[in-house]
């Protein structure tokens, strides 16, 4: 006489409990967070360099298909614009700098040129790749840095002030700071005397285009300075204020478009942190259930119904019958679950799309002209460099082309 072997169905049964349940975990994460240094005294004014950010590279591949990477070019052209923008706020708020702006290009002359790339930033992980290079030339460093929200990150009751990724941004100025308090005062100095001159070269390449020389390197370093009552030097002074007026300008639209998307963006990151985090719960879930179900199922087949005895074989029968029965189920609640994390995906592509038509570009006026920043911000702030070299031309009275003939001396070597 066979025996039934039921093969332990106590196992299978909690496990088809759990499965039931849905095997759903919950997480709950915590905000990384970095105190931003502060400057405690004032700093010396011939000491402060300024920052020009670049608009970020927004990563988005050629072949980028959103379906399979889950990044959209709306987003991406968006955040382009939207996070060198609170880079600046969080640098000027440390006291360490003197103009920080966002530029259109890099022919906007400055001390510092800060350019990125955005890596990664769906609402919950963000990463980010920054190069620091002076006037001069000089690769100061790069680096990739990351930071991961949190379940308070996008709460009502949170400091508005600071962003979701505020982390990200509080490294990038505190390694900024620690590696300009390590340069001597006079490569400082240096580094503002370039940037000048390369101004003065812009404006008057036939008058300033020899003050500075380039080595094979790349690295860029003053032949000599103008004579201090160079009359041009003045004037051209007088210009460059002109100019960083006009990416003051540039910035005004900058701000209007931080502030414009500032609700819609940050909706769509904490939309957008919740779908992944529920897609990843899903998915788990639908992993775990459709592995019950294939074990209650399995288990159910290989229970023994060859018995001698009828009601013997008619209880192992509904026995079987019911863990089949309970194991499609699971396997359907599986495929059910996977359906649901595709839902979620969709809806992070419809919102990215609906954001995308809000980040439209803004009008802004500028010497009581108005113009239309269609996303060529760097060809309208070429124009206005045309701009300024006629303004040169009409106060010398001559064209750019033609040598100053101010007396000269010679620089100050570097030691």
């Amino acid at each position: 006489m066979k025996r039934l072997l039921l093969r332990s169905p106590a196992p299978l049964i909690a496990l088809a409990c759990i499965a039931g349940q849905g095997c759903t975990v919950n997480e709950v994460i915590t905000a990384e967070e970095t105190e931003l240094v502060i400057a405690e005294e004032t700093v010396d004014e011939s000491m402060l360099l300024d920052i020009g950010i670049v608009e970020f590279d927004d990563g988005v591949a050629d072949d980028n298909d959103p379906a399979d990477s889950g990044v959209y070019e709306e987003i991406r052209g968006a955040e382009a614009r939207y996070l060198p923008y609170h880079l600046k706020t969080t640098l000027q708020g440390t006291g360490h700098w003197g103009a920080v702006r966002v530029i259109p290009s890099r022919n906007a002359f400055t001390d510092i040129v800060i350019s990125g790339r955005i890596e990664k930033s769906n609402g919950e992980h963000v990463k980010l790749n920054v190069v620091i290079e002076d006037a001069t030339g000089r690769h100061w460093y790069s680096k990739t840095y990351t930071a991961q929200t949190g379940i308070s990150s996008y709460s009502e009751r949170r400091d508005r002030s600071q962003d979701p990724y505020q982390k990200l941004f509080n490294d990038i100025a505190n390694d900024l700071q620690a590696y300009v308090a390590a340069m001597p005062k006079k490569e400082i100095s240096q580094v503002r005397r370039v940037s000048e001159l390369q101004f003065f070269g812009d404006m008057s390449p036939a008058a300033y285009g020899g003050h500075l020389q380039t080595d094979e390197d790349g690295i860029i370093s003053v032949v000599r300075l103008p004579a201090e009552n160079d009359p041009a030097v003045a004037r051209l002074r007088q210009i460059r204020e002109r100019d960083r007026l006009v990416v003051d300008t540039l910035n005004e639209h900058y701000a209007n478009f931080y502030y414009g998307i500032a609700i819609p963006y940050s909706a769509w990151r904490k939309t957008s942190r919740e779908e992944a985090i529920n897609y990843r719960q899903v998915k788990r879930s639908a992993t775990l259930q459709t592995l019950m179900g294939v074990v209650v199922l399995a288990g159910s087949l290989a229970v023994d119904t060859d018995s001698s005895s009828s009601s013997k074989r008619r209880m192992q029968r509904s026995i079987q019958s019911i863990g089949i029965s309970q194991g499609i189920d699971q396997i359907f609640a599986g495929f059910s679950r996977r359906s649901e994390a595709s839902l979620h995906v969709e809806a992070i592509k419809e919102l990215s799309e609906s954001f995308g038509s809000e980040a439209a570009p803004m009008v802004i006026d500028v010497e009581g002209q108005t113009r239309r920043l269609t996303g060529t911000a760097a060809a309208q702030y070429e124009s206005w460099r045309r701009l300024l070299r006629e303004i040169y031309e009409a106060e010398t009275g001559f064209p750019t082309s033609v040598e100053v003939g101010s007396p000269e001396r010679e620089a100050e070597p570097i030691g």
